[in-house]
């Protein structure tokens, strides 16, 4: 179911499928009545073949002829019961029997095709009381026997039918068949996934869409990536999931009778986490030249008395030099250190001092 079988649109589609890779021809018709059957159709087609491998391998007789409730069928594929999805179901099964398929897939002779229907036919069952309580469809040879062959069969996870894009189911198929359970996964180039899905949409919308699927991770079990050749190539890369283990509770106590404070405000059973601010601001803060106001006031008060000595010493200096050229006598030693004083109660304000006049 890898190629390109069926429509990956919900809109009706009447425009035909032809795809040629080798030997292998694909060629999907639709009638304007109905329109071609959807990926979301071969949800029947899935829950045909399960139910002819589960026959097979419990004993039982199989054949092309199915019987099923409505109910059963919609139970599987994980829709809805009310009465919207049995007319869907039965649309459902208008569009597999009215879409013809030919390929050479599978025969004998090369370039031999074969043509055949999803479904050959189907009608509903009735009750003695005419009403329905069933459906009868017969299955084309051409599927039956792929289904007997296990090589051709693959189990899919049930989160499957919970895809809702067309091409991220197909692109499941794609990877369920090539990938499997390989380590290393599988590679496709973009254009040669665009070739073989039979999209109605052109490539730069479908490359759009594959790195939408790439960002999602919808796949179940898988995991994909988008990876760039030298050469300017995009190719799709996919690979099994990493194993889950299985989660753990969020609050594992630790055998105790009762809550165990941690040495915090509330009771906890983890070491919290450390804050490292308490407020919203993110500019960077003023200098903090106020952090240590023991040191910053001994750093000024030096800073002024060295000024004041200097001072004092350059006035002595003065005094010598003009009582030597002026005045013959010396003026006291207290008259210097009165003059001293007054230039010292003379000093300017400096950027240094404290405010207020503090030294």
């Amino acid at each position: 179911m890898a190629y390109p079988f069926f429509s990956l649109a919900k809109s009706r589609r009447i425009a035909p499928i032809d795809f040629v890779a080798g030997n292998v021809t694909i060629r999907v018709e639709a009638v304007p009545d109905h329109g071609m059957a959807t990926i979301w159709d071969a949800d029947i087609l899935i829950w045909a073949a399960s139910q002819i491998v589960e026959a097979r391998d419990t004993g039982l007789r199989t054949s092309r002829l199915m019987a099923a409730t409505p109910y059963e069928i919609l139970r599987f594929i994980g829709r809805g019961t009310s009465m919207r999805d049995y007319q869907r179901l039965r649309a459902a099964l208008d569009r597999l029997q009215s879409t013809t398929v030919s390929t050479t897939i599978r025969q004998p002779v090369e370039g031999r095709r074969h043509r055949f229907s999803w479904i050959n036919e189907w009608k509903e069952r009735s009750g003695r009381d005419g009403r329905a309580d069933g459906i009868e469809m017969i299955l084309p040879d051409w599927f039956y026997q792929a289904v007997l062959d296990d090589a051709l069969v693959l189990t899919i996870d049930p989160a499957y039918f919970e895809l809702t894009g067309g091409l991220e189911r197909w692109l499941y198929r794609i990877v369920r068949k090539h990938g499997g359970r390989q380590r290393t996964g599988w590679r496709f180039d973009f254009r040669h996934l665009h070739q073989k899905s039979g999209s109605l949409s052109p490539f730069k919308r479908f490359s759009f869409e594959l790195r939408d699927i790439i960002r999602r991770q919808p796949l179940p079990g898988y995991t994909l990536s988008a990876v760039t050749e030298i050469g300017g190539r995009v190719l799709l890369a996919f690979e099994p999931a990493a194993p889950c283990g299985k989660p753990v509770n969020a609050v594992v106590p630790s055998g105790t009778r009762r809550d165990v404070p941690s040495g915090t405000g509330v009771t906890c059973y983890g070491e919290p986490k450390p804050e490292l601010t308490h407020c919203d601001q993110s500019k960077n803060r003023a200098l903090n030249l106020e952090s240590n106001k023991e040191s910053n006031i001994e750093g000024r008060a030096g800073d002024v008395e060295k000024l004041i000595r200097d001072t004092a010493r350059s006035l002595r200096i003065s005094a010598k030099k003009g009582a030597s050229s002026a005045e013959p006598a010396r003026q006291p030693a207290t008259d210097l250190a009165h003059e001293a004083r007054i230039a010292e109660c003379d000093a300017p304000f400096l950027p240094l001092d404290l405010p207020g006049g503090g030294r």
